[in-house]
């Protein structure tokens, strides 16, 4: 079949992404859902927090993902559900399947990646022990309690201090648990601060900096793991090793974008963020092919996620409607002292609507810094910081105006200590 503009996944970022694009003019429009639901992740966040910045409100995770569904069925925009995709290729051809159609095979015009990430797992940290069982990432056990009506332990140990598993260090101990700790190898947390004082501060529940499990003790069920400190080179320190009864670990340990697809297609993937190197309007280096959201890299807040995921929809559509201007004007970003990236990658001016939003993280824990926007030796934005972590993602808007007066190849975005 033939379609204009295919959705690879339902969540936030495919949602937002298939509203714009029909509210820019384009109404073939199909997205493709391997869960049995559209929401995506959000359907099991039942916690509040979501919606600060484009609804003026806090939202639980299902009551956010309501608002884009019933704007979907409201605009007549068709979906087809439990359908995974199984290839993408550089031309636009996608192979899907699904009990109700078997094969699907659809050539389109434009497609919009918006796969979501995954979890790290055990296998990723080499942590030594056996294989019992009680060990969980902490968005799996999330689905288990929220989602399955599963109690997945009763004495638990987190590590790593994402989102997530500081979310989850609440929710378990709301349903009666004991989480004993939180151990971060980082000498700073990888989650939102708000996170840090509602979900472990209010519950008097410790975070340790700079430790580790070096262990995981049990055959049958974890029994207990043991932790120890780290050097600056994050190896454990002989003598500080502590065991610690548990029987529940869940791993908090970072996401990854889910990018086979976009290998698949031969798009240029950035080994820093693991996404892909998008432009202004979020299109990926293959032409007619997009991506939006925590595809591209890990948001922190599912607002931006939509953000993005608007202009993807918008550039989707001036894509296929022929009002996109693919010459090679324009300039590349680049992360320079403090920034680990920026996205988007490219920009071309002619193309932006009114602005862009640069989103960055930094590499590591700064305070009283100047956040620097350069064409050159010229400053085009600057702003002052008292605190950045890795853990909360910046942001910068620079209008049209600004991005059309950039004269060099490069704007370089840093941070630059302030004067004392």
């Amino acid at each position: 079949m033939k379609r204009d503009l295919v959705i690879i996944g339902g969540g936030p970022a495919g949602l937002a992404a298939a509203i714009e694009a029909k509210k820019n003019g384009i109404d073939d429009i199909l997205i493709l859902e391997r869960d049995k639901r559209l929401g995506g992740i959000l359907q099991q966040c039942i916690h509040n927090g979501f919606g600060l910045h484009i609804f003026k409100e806090q939202l639980t995770g299902p009551e956010y993902a309501q608002r884009f569904i019933d704007e979907v069925e409201r605009l007549g925009i068709e979906y087809k559900l439990d359908t995974m995709v199984l290839h993408l290729s550089e031309n636009k051809h996608i192979t899907a399947l699904n009990p109700k159609d078997g094969i699907i095979e659809i050539d389109a015009k434009a497609v919009i990646l918006a796969m979501g990430c995954r979890e790290r797992t055990r296998g990723a940290l080499n942590i030594p022990g056996s294989r019992p069982a009680g060990v969980f990432t902490a968005g799996a056990a999330q689905r288990f309690v929220n989602m399955e009506g599963y109690m997945v332990g009763k004495k638990v140990v987190i590590l790593g201090s994402g989102d997530i598993g500081l979310i989850m260090a609440r929710r378990m101990t709301l349903e009666g648990a004991e989480v004993k700790m939180v151990v971060e190898l980082m000498p700073y947390s990888n989650g939102l601060k708000r996170n840090i004082v509602q979900c472990l501060e209010d519950f008097d529940i410790p975070l340790l900096f700079n430790h580790t499990v070096i262990k995981i003790h049990g055959r049958e069920r974890v029994e207990g793991v043991t932790i120890a400190a780290v050097d600056e080179n994050r190896r454990p320190i002989e003598g500080t090793e502590q065991y610690v009864e548990c029987d529940t670990l869940l791993l908090s340990v970072g996401l990854i974008p889910e990018n086979e697809l976009s290998r698949e297609a031969n798009i240029k993937i950035n080994p820093v963020t693991s996404g892909a190197y998008v432009n202004e309007l979020m299109e990926t280096s293959v032409d007619g092919i997009f991506a939006c959201g925590n595809v591209v890299h890990v948001h922190d807040l599912v607002d931006y996620v939509t953000e993005e995921s608007y202009l993807a929809g918008y550039g989707a559509a001036k894509y296929i409607k022929g009002e996109y201007f693919k010459d090679e004007t324009g300039f590349n970003t680049k992360a320079g002292f403090g920034i680990r990236y920026v996205v988007p990658n490219r920009i071309n001016p002619k193309n932006v609507k009114d602005r862009v939003n640069f989103y960055m993280r930094v590499n590591d824990v700064y305070h009283n810094v100047d956040l620097v926007v350069k064409d050159g030796d010229r400053i085009v934005y600057k702003a002052r910081r008292n605190h950045v972590s890795p853990g909360e993602m910046e942001n910068v808007k620079l209008s049209k105006e600004v991005l059309e007066k950039v004269e060099g190849s490069e704007l370089v975005f840093a941070l630059e200590e302030v004067a004392k």
